[in-house]
């Protein structure tokens, strides 16, 4: 007898030490995924991220290109003319001698005195565009990092739950162990044998389906954040770290949108329909400009006595027909685009309120589901301790006890999405709160 139970014991070891080798090696062997280097790849890796930066740099050369409409415009043109016969003739008493080429020398000068401002307004336009091109690669970064996070708890759900699946994957084979012995020593049917495989057979069904879903949104995070495929990556989650209250993490939410980015580049794009205003009305006004030119013309073969010329000249413009034809109706078009902007902006800065006033709420309503999950997993745990032990004593039949293991994974699964679900609701209210770039390390 004591040998037999030496065996036993011995046996138990055994299959326990396989199932922890099965589960744990493969794990071992596992590259980990951390979130901020996730992120930071996203960054370096993301296509619009670049084309922000290249829209920057674009509106920051054209930022300098209009800079340069307040120096003169200076024009120089050399001209030489040869022919095979005289061009001019010989004209006595004026020209004595004809001759057959001859070459023009001119340099011009140019500058506008005063164009309506448009000279003004159009470094204005151009310095509010460079400015709204930042603040849309800023909003792009913030975008990325947003979807980064997303997909990342994502896979950590999988993760965790194919963790929940492997836990009850366990049991069921213990439990399948000791039905087949009570079956074999006679004391069950057959069918409650055939209960628990079916019941198994859903586990292995969910694994599988689990495991092919923690691949894709594998691939579909490496091919977002620009890393490379492996099916041993592992993302890292600290799940065993208790959750602090978000009341105790952040202060109430700040409605004050001056820094948010969203709001920044609509108020930008009022500050430039009202700059296109004022460029649409400087047509309309005169526009005055002084210069000087000197030209030399003279032939290669004879001196004829013509020096350099300066002249200096000054010119008013009044666009007359201005004021009735086109260009006052496109005046018009644009103060209504100065409107349709201010309302924009009005209608972003209810938008944005509610939206961090519900992602605010919804972060709260994220922390008060996990406590919740948490004392459902406890009652879970609790509810299948007692049903086992009524079910080996006889008190209840195998069905309570596999409806009791089943609700204890269900209240697993509901843990794992909750810690994740606050995860998520945690990065979308540092996002509509403009943190999100400063929590990446």
């Amino acid at each position: 007898m004591m040998k037999t139970s030496k065996k036993i014991i011995l046996t138990k070891q055994t299959i326990l030490f396989f199932i922890c080798t099965f589960l744990f090696v493969p794990f071992s062997y596992a590259q980990e995924l951390n979130l901020d280097e996730v992120k930071k790849s996203a960054i370096d890796y993301s296509r619009n991220i670049k084309n922000g930066k290249l829209r920057a740099e674009k509106a920051a050369l054209a930022r300098k290109e209009a800079y340069t409409n307040y120096f003169p415009e200076v024009e120089a043109m050399a001209l030489g003319i040869y022919g095979f016969d005289d061009i001019i003739p010989p004209i006595v008493g004026v020209l004595p001698n004809g001759f057959d080429n001859f070459y023009s020398i001119s340099a011009t000068a140019s500058q506008v005195v005063y164009a309506g401002g448009k000279v003004n307004l159009s470094n204005q336009l151009a310095q509010i565009q460079e400015e709204a091109s930042l603040l849309s690669t800023e909003e792009s970064t913030d975008s990325v990092v947003l979807v980064t996070e997303t997909k990342y708890w994502q896979l950590v759900q999988l993760q965790e739950q194919q963790k929940v699946i492997a836990s009850s994957k366990i049991y069921l084979n213990e439990l399948l162990k000791q039905q087949q012995d009570l079956l074999d020593a006679g004391l069950i049917a057959k069918n409650q044998l055939l209960q628990v495989k079916v019941e198994k057979s859903n586990v292995l069904f969910q694994e599988n389906k689990i495991a092919n879903q923690r691949k894709l949104a594998l691939l579909d995070l490496a091919l977002f954040a620009g890393i490379s495929y492996d099916t041993t990556l592992v993302a890292q989650a600290n799940f065993k770290e208790p959750v602090p209250s978000p009341a105790l993490t952040y202060q109430n939410p700040e409605l004050d949108l001056q820094d948010n980015n969203r709001y920044r580049l609509l108020q930008k794009q009022v500050e430039a329909a009202k700059l296109q205003v004022k460029n649409e009305r400087a047509d309309l006004l005169p526009s005055i400009g002084v210069g000087v030119s000197a030209a030399k013309f003279d032939s290669f073969s004879r001196d004829l006595g013509v020096d350099i010329q300066p002249i200096a000249f000054g010119s008013i413009t009044i666009p007359i027909s201005a004021w009735w034809s086109g260009e006052k109706k496109q005046l018009q078009q644009q103060e209504i685009e100065v409107e349709i902007s201010e309302n924009k902006l009005k209608d972003a800065e209810d938008q944005l309120t509610v939206s961090i006033m519900k992602s605010w709420y919804d972060l709260q309503n994220a922390y008060k589901q996990i406590e919740y999950a948490k004392d459902r997993v406890l009652y879970a745990q609790e509810n299948l301790k007692t049903q086992k032990d009524n079910y080996d004593s006889g008190l209840k039949n195998l069905t309570d006890l596999l409806d009791a293991r089943k609700s204890l994974e269900e209240a697993e699964a509901t843990w794992v999405n909750a810690r994740v679900a606050y995860e998520q609701s945690e990065a979308m209210y540092l996002y509509n709160t403009n943190q999100l770039l400063s929590s990446t390390k």
